[in-house]
């Protein structure tokens, strides 16, 4: 804890004064442009990813980076995505998987989840995830399952009514990416066929 006490004495002397204006304004205005739905892995960081500032994204964050489809009553997730989408009017949504997460690699090499009942419960949301990857012929390949991981998330993502609204209307545009850990680089992938890198 006291290297967390130091980081934010170093925020407040340092990097709050720097950008006194922009909190001064982000202090009444909230209009993130962008919905960041990553993975709560600690080494994918979305804000220093993107290299963006406070205010430019709004994210969400869930184990494996999975949204449950759209279903009667509400969640956490669902209730972020409605608020993002029909409250704030983000114009672009992202799911974002990366290397080496820990929820797909338990999935795709049949890891036992027996002492973790919450985390087994919560990967069931990635079950289509695994069909597709078994579809293709790349049952256990934990680098094939998180890609379509991604792509089985921007499925369950536009089954909510705000975004699927928002699709319809042309008010929203959803995308897949992938981010390399040691590589450091962002993949966007094209969900129906093949990935292409945008950024490195």
């Amino acid at each position: 804890m006291p290297h967390l006490a130091e980081g934010i004495d170093r925020f407040q002397r340092e990097v709050f004064p720097a950008k006194a204006g922009l909190f001064a304004r982000l202090a009444t205005v909230h209009r993130p442009r962008t919905l960041f739905i990553g993975c709560s892995d600690a080494r994918v960081v979305p804000e220093l990813i993107t290299q963006t500032d406070p205010g430019e994204l709004f994210v969400i964050r869930t184990a494996g980076n999975l949204v449950p489809a759209h279903t009667p009553g509400g969640d956490a997730v669902s209730a972020g995505v409605e608020y993002a989408v029909a409250v704030l009017g983000v114009r672009d949504v992202i799911v974002c998987g990366h290397s080496a997460c820990g929820a797909m690699t338990a999935l795709a090499e049949g890891h036992d989840l027996g002492s973790a009942p919450a985390v087994a419960g919560w990967l069931r949301h990635a079950d289509a995830s695994l069909a597709r990857t078994a579809a293709t012929g790349r049952e256990g390949d934990v680098a094939a399952l998180v890609r379509e991981n991604v792509a089985a998330q921007l499925a369950n993502l536009a089954t909510h009514p705000s975004v699927a609204r928002a699709l319809a209307e042309g008010d929203v545009r959803l995308h897949g990416w992938v981010f390399d850990i040691a590589a450091g680089s962002v993949e966007e992938l094209d969900t129906v066929a093949r990935p292409a890198v945008v950024a490195a």
